[in-house]
């Protein structure tokens, strides 16, 4: 009611004096350079604009801005939980933003055309990242998603040029339509085991893009989803996808090598329309039609196309299939196939180093690290336990990607945590643990000999229990993949999720 009646009076005034530009108000106060509105009933903050005028959203943000975490205003102090709709809606002299740990939510369109803005931190606590929230800033050179994104909207970054490194996390379902469409920045993508669904667009005119590791949960890739990447040489579609939309890598020019998952039950019109498959690999045992222009014409005519064994005379009595010239049995000579998988690689640490090791030749270790020690709350003291959580999967182009392994990080010193520092002032031994679950079984390493380790569940009941051993300790546990292990070791005490 108070943005309505602001507004009513701002026309009513404008009018009066006979200016043409109508302006609305967006914010409710402004502190520190900075407009806020009140949500949440008013007992939390969102970042917003400063104004509308004949309908175009108007701010003058520019250069570094840091978002405080919390807001004093009037004698009321609020949290900043939001980066509000349009917030720094093109905003052309911005170049950075910090956004604090408070902040759960970025809304649509919030930093839309930032031709200039080069970087933008997101915190871990970000749940919510909305539609065409980066679209076309043109100069962003990295997106970190925070762990907690399950959805990345439509056009989130559409049109970033500049943007070179992309880092999905393992746990986002689905990327959105157009959603980086037009960055051609990017050389190397891997799709987490997590995603299950490519929306349309959703990488079309990558142009930079060399490397493509698809994740082996995707079921669906979408229309145009990578057109014109211009640079991609192979492509491996895994098992798990069962349709291929029209248009998918359409003129991906430079592409030689295909390989097919054996789920694959529909490709659309024109899906790998491109001038240089010279090998093509399908895995799919009971061929359905395609249309004859599913493939460029000089494919049928040059490209050898390798079936399952067994199968050739049902390939070459189906329609579209059977336009190939070349179809042989087997998978080729010396032809990596979707049947290759990274091993699961292993975690360790030592001198406060984590170490990530895959028995895979040539393959690189995504990971993901959060640490619950960043919150924000209302106290005298916080305990800071120093944990953090650790997620890593093997990604090669030609090979599916690995299964995830999970660990824990925590130090069970009770004195201050300091670990690497030593100086003039003090030097402090923190005694780092790693825990690790595998099914109900959980591996501890780092724990001192003969140290008593418990566990229990979430409603206190002991259901493991050991003494540590020099080297790893195995405790067996009456736990379920996906149930919450409280494990203590000595005066420490860890949540651990079991996978």
């Amino acid at each position: 009611m108070k943005q309505i009646c602001t507004r009513i009076l701002l026309t009513v005034i404008m009018c009066l004096v006979g200016v043409n530009a109508i302006a609305y108000a967006a914010y409710d106060f402004y502190a520190n350079g900075i407009y806020y509105n009140y949500i949440n009933d008013g007992k939390e903050l969102e970042v917003t604009y400063r104004d509308e005028i004949n309908g175009f959203v108007t701010s003058n943000y520019s250069g570094d801005i840091v978002i405080p975490e919390e807001v004093t205003y009037m004698n009321r102090t609020r949290k900043v939980t939001s980066i509000g709709y349009e917030a720094f809606y093109d905003c052309s002299q911005l170049t950075s933003v910090s956004i604090p740990n408070s902040v759960k939510t970025i809304g649509s369109y919030s930093f839309w055309k930032c031709n200039n803005l080069i970087s933008v931190s997101i915190p871990d606590n970000v749940t919510t990242i909305g539609e065409s929230a980066f679209e076309y800033c043109g100069s962003l050179k990295s997106l970190n998603f925070p762990p907690g994104i399950t959805v990345i909207n439509n056009n989130i970054c559409r049109g970033c040029r500049s943007l070179t490194t992309l880092i999905i996390p393992d746990g986002v379902i689905t990327i959105g339509a157009n959603a980086f469409g037009g960055c051609t920045g990017l050389t190397s993508l891997t799709i987490p085991n997590s995603v299950s669904n490519i929306g349309n667009c959703a990488f079309m005119k990558c142009s930079g893009l060399t490397s493509l590791n698809i994740g082996n949960s995707v079921i669906s890739i979408g229309y145009e989803a990578f057109r014109e990447c211009s640079r991609l040489t192979t492509v491996v579609i895994p098992n798990s996808v069962t349709s291929i939309n029209r248009n998918a890598f359409y003129d991906c020019n430079r592409l030689t090598s295909l390989t097919i998952g054996k789920n694959v039950t529909e490709i659309g019109s024109s899906a790998f329309y491109g001038e240089n498959i010279t090998t093509i690999i399908s895995l799919i045992e009971d061929p359905f039609v395609i249309s004859q222009e599913t493939f460029n014409q000089n494919t049928f005519k040059n490209a050898t196309l390798y079936v399952p064994a067994g199968t050739i005379d049902k390939y070459k009595s189906t329609e579209g299939w059977k336009n190939f010239l070349f179809i042989e049995e087997g998978t080729g000579d010396n032809t990596p196939t979707e049947t290759y998988k990274c091993s699961t690689p292993t975690i360790s640490y030592k001198n406060g180093k984590l170490t990530f090791i895959c028995d895979t030749e040539g393959a690189v270790c995504q990971y993901s690290i959060t640490n619950d020690d960043i919150k924000y709350g209302t106290s005298n003291e916080v305990q800071l336990g120093v944990t953090y959580n650790i997620s890593v999967y093997a990604a090669k182009s030609g090979y599916q990607n690995s299964e995830s392994v999970n660990a824990t990080l925590c130090w069970i010193d009770v004195d201050p945590k300091t670990e690497g520092i030593d100086n003039s002032i003090t030097t402090v031994r923190a005694k780092a643990v790693l825990i690790q679950s595998n099914g109900s079984t959980l591996t501890i390493s780092g724990a001192e000999a003969g140290m008593i380790i418990n566990v229990y569940d979430t409603v206190g009941r002991l259901v493991g229990s050991t003494n540590a051993s020099t080297g790893t300790t195995s405790v067996s546990t009456m736990l379920q993949c996906g149930e919450i292990g409280i494990v203590k070791i000595g005066e420490k005490v860890v949540k651990v999720l079991i996978k």
